[in-house]
């Protein structure tokens, strides 16, 4: 199963309405599809103009490990010259943090991953589940 536009224009639409919810900082939410590619992605009014880079390297990271941001925040502490390794090899595109969800269909296969960036990583996960759950899929933070 491959993201539609119109499932990744869910996840970026009902993201960005739970940050605005929970009085978030403007947010921008990418959709990359199982193989990297960007599906969609929008940057609310305010959100700083740097933000694709790292919604983007949240959601490479996940799609690209198959980890989803929590877990590699974790692997980046306990192993450090192994998540620097990673980055080397994605060109310094992983940002190893919360937000970047990985987005599995109903049987749990990755059909690709969110990035949100905007405000505290955890809550920017937060956002991105509540996406993901809206357009009938399954994440993993």
């Amino acid at each position: 199963m491959a993201i539609s536009l119109r499932r990744a224009r869910t996840i970026i639409r009902k993201a960005l309405e739970k940050g605005r919810e929970m009085g978030l900082k403007p947010l921008s939410v990418v959709v990359l599809d199982a193989g990297g590619h960007v599906q969609a992605f929008e940057r609310a009014d305010g959100a700083a103009p740097g933000r694709f880079a790292i919604a983007h390297g949240k959601a490479h990271g996940a799609v690209m490990l198959g980890m989803a941001g929590t877990a590699q925040m974790k692997r980046a502490e306990d192993q450090a010259y192994f998540m620097a390794a990673v980055n080397g090899v994605y060109g310094g595109k992983v940002i190893p943090v919360p937000g970047g969800v990985l987005i599995r269909d109903r049987r749990g296969a990755v059909v690709g991953a969110v990035g949100v960036t905007g405000d505290a990583s955890e809550k920017d996960a937060e956002c991105a589940m509540a996406g993901i759950e809206a357009a009938g899929l399954q994440g993993e933070i």
